[in-house]
């Protein structure tokens, strides 16, 4: 079962059990999932273009959170901590920081990157071969401290 037919049982579900929270943070995912449909030409998403709207939903939900606290309205900021659970339950188990360590290292290898000038290059490459295992922002970080 792909993730969009899972989040179809999952909107289901929600509508029984009558948990507007969940249903709302459900359909808005949809939403945005279909919205990349149709800007995809032959409109059909793959699971990792799934992914990447996912982790485009949760990106926005942690910079929401800071601007929330910034401002004082903590309700809204615990609002959006429980959208971010009901989404990462949709994204693969985040890797340990030793595996992302491992992993890059092969990467790095296998294209030939050892400087700052590849980092571009390692990114693309380290992203697509996490494929949602891991935020881009920690490989970021962690292909900064590798790469000299």
């Amino acid at each position: 079962m792909n993730i969009q037919e899972k989040l179809d049982q999952d909107i289901k579900q929600s509508m029984f059990a009558k948990d507007a929270d969940r249903l709302g943070t459900l359909r808005m995912l949809k939403s945005a999932i279909k919205y990349l449909a149709i800007e995809k030409p032959g409109g059909t998403l793959s699971d990792s273009d799934a992914l990447q709207v996912i982790q485009k939903q949760v990106k926005q939900r942690r910079e929401s959170i800071q601007q929330f606290i910034q401002g004082g309205r903590t309700d809204l900021a615990s609002k959006e901590e429980k959208e971010i659970l009901v989404l990462e339950s949709y994204l693969p188990k985040q890797i340990a920081d030793s595996e992302l360590q491992a992993t890059l290292q092969t990467v790095l290898k296998e294209i030939g990157a050892s400087t700052k000038k590849d980092f571009g290059r390692a990114m693309k490459a380290c992203t697509e071969k996490l494929a949602g295992g891991a935020d881009n922002k920690r490989i970021s970080e962690a292909l900064g401290k590798i790469l000299v």
